[in-house]
């Protein structure tokens, strides 16, 4: 059965491992970029609900054998782009100063249309909700105007000192999400399903 956000693609969709071998140095360098703010003097933080969209370049790194982007490598992007939402907004910095670290509980992507050697595109991130156990992003691969791939990921926080963190918990650190949308009917769904499964 087709889920409500991809309703009408004709994609794989799938929920992929990461990738084996991938070079570390274009991840990092590109975790780096994104992280680096949140250890600079305190800032304003970005609206919490606001999409943060994130800019990067294919390279040779990130083909597989049919030169295209591997399938996991957009994986391990979306935790790039998460990062940046995190950092834009002073999540991450909240996080840090309790002690607290953000894991992924689950995700699924489908793909539209590949993306190849030195294409540049973006992935537009975006928090749609929260239930007692995690918050919930919507991430969308986009080259110009066209969608390549939609994710949605659930994301939970851990403490340094063991268990997890409750979204509840979180917003109050940071000060409040404000007025959090309703998570899409199939979500809740697909996610204890999951937990239902991996029991």
């Amino acid at each position: 059965m087709t889920h409500g956000l991809f309703a009408g693609w004709e994609a794989n969709r799938q929920t992929p491992v990461r990738a084996e071998g991938s070079t570390p140095v274009s991840m990092g360098l590109r975790l780096l970029r994104v992280a680096l703010p949140a250890y600079l003097p305190a800032r304003a933080g970005a609206d919490v609900l606001a999409p943060a969209t994130t800019r990067f370049l294919v390279v040779p790194g990130d083909l597989d054998v049919l030169r295209h982007m591997n399938n996991g490598r957009y994986l391990s992007i979306m935790d790039v782009a998460r990062m940046d939402l995190f950092t834009k907004t002073g999540l991450w910095r909240t996080a840090a100063d309790n002690g607290w670290h953000p894991v992924v509980a689950a995700q699924t992507i489908a793909y539209r249309r590949s993306l190849r050697l030195w294409e540049r595109f973006t992935v537009r991130t975006r928090l749609i909700g929260v239930d007692s156990h995690n918050l919930y992003f919507d991430q969308r691969f986009r080259l110009g105007e066209v969608e390549c791939a939609r994710a949605v990921v659930g994301c939970r926080f851990l403490r340094r000192t063991g268990g997890s963190v409750t979204p509840a918990e979180l917003a109050e650190a940071f000060g409040g999400f404000g007025e959090l949308p309703e998570l899409p009917a199939w979500v809740p769904r697909w996610a204890t399903d999951l937990r239902a499964a991996t029991a």
